[in-house]
């Protein structure tokens, strides 16, 4: 793709969003919402593959109907209360209809099919974007609607997220619908909390983007989009085997990893707000998705591919992409459960 093309997109991709998180009128944050969906629909498909257009085609049907139910709940709420304010959502009708165009947009369940087909059509630096970037805009939306939703709706979004996450991924053979099924439960978590602590969302959803990022770009490195693909991983670069085991891991929120700090804290306020049963439920659900996660890291690191190479080694040849991102996410993903005691002062 031409560079400045991709700029221009890039560009558009964080305008849409910083128009969404700065807005107080659901007319302005329906409009960063379709700038940030026109802005991705070219990188979808910009392979010209059959499945990347069938992605992109489904994709952009899915975000379009969305968007005109956020544009029809926000005309009716203001129809009902006078008002166009993103806190003012006072109607029942609107604000069902609300949260159900941004569980959409977001691939809550069970709103949530689109998202593992789209996710397969796509290469795995456009798929980072898809499950961390486009999730940031709705989830604002979502967070400062929060308080008019009804709590069981929420309740009800988280719950299925975590679970259909977790039974979603446990037959896949295809990395990147493992990695949609992934950011489903994830959702999920984040959304269970949000009525009781939205710091525990924002915190949840920050560490969600540093482990996806890190699995995404390990996976590019590796050019690996299977599971049988990952087998032979090891014999090329031993050390990427061991970090991304470990970044699955930390995906799985296995202590003492990263991705354990939102579970831990998250599981604590549900049983500081008395509702052992919801926290049981998605403890359950947390051991399904850390199932997938076991099976990934089971391939990459203690099974031995039964092929022989006659080909030059691969590891012998030069790297041609930056490593950086890869490292610095990998970092983020693996280490930050130490400062768990700090970030728990700083958001209570």
């Amino acid at each position: 793709m031409n560079p400045y093309v991709l700029m221009t997109l890039l560009s558009s991709l964080g305008l849409g969003t910083t128009l969404t998180f700065a807005s107080s009128h659901w007319l302005l944050a329906w409009m960063g919402l379709e700038i940030n969906t026109l802005a991705i629909v070219p990188l979808m498909a910009q392979h010209h593959h059959p499945r990347a257009v069938e992605a992109t085609t489904k994709y952009f049907l899915v975000q379009a109907t969305a968007a005109a139910m956020i544009l029809f709940a926000s005309t009716t709420n203001a129809w009902i209360t006078g008002q166009w304010d993103i806190n003012g959502i006072d109607s029942p009708i609107a604000t069902t209809m609300v949260m159900a165009a941004l569980a959409l947009k977001i691939g809550l369940a069970p709103m949530h099919l689109w998202m593992p087909e789209v996710l397969q059509g796509l290469d795995l630096l456009t798929g980072l974007v898809l499950s961390t970037w486009q999730k940031l805009a709705p989830l604002a939306l979502i967070i400062q609607a929060a308080q008019a939703i009804d709590p069981f709706t929420l309740t009800a979004f988280g719950l299925a997220s975590a679970l259909v996450g977790g039974w979603g991924g446990l037959n896949q053979t295809q990395l990147r619908k493992i990695l949609a099924y992934s950011s489903i439960a994830h959702m999920g978590w984040m959304i269970i909390v949000l009525q009781y602590a939205p710091q525990l969302t924002l915190l949840a959803l920050i560490t969600y983007i540093f482990m996806t990022s890190a699995a995404f770009l390990a996976l590019k490195a590796s050019s690996a989009t299977k599971i049988s693909t990952i087998a032979v991983v090891w014999s090329k670069s031993p050390t990427l085997t061991m970090t991304t085991a470990l970044v699955l891991l930390s995906l799985g929120g296995l202590p003492p990893l990263t991705g354990f700090m939102p579970k831990w804290f998250i599981m604590q306020e549900l049983a500081t707000q008395n509702l052992p049963l919801t926290a049981t439920i998605m403890a359950l659900a947390a051991l399904l998705s850390l199932y997938f996660y076991l099976r990934l890291c089971y391939a990459m690191t203690l099974t031995i591919s039964p092929n022989t190479f006659n080909s030059t080694t691969p590891w012998r040849v030069q790297a041609a992409q930056t490593s950086l991102p890869l490292a610095l996410s990998t970092l983020m993903a693996l280490a930050l459960l130490p400062m768990a005691p700090t970030i728990m002062m700083l958001i209570t």
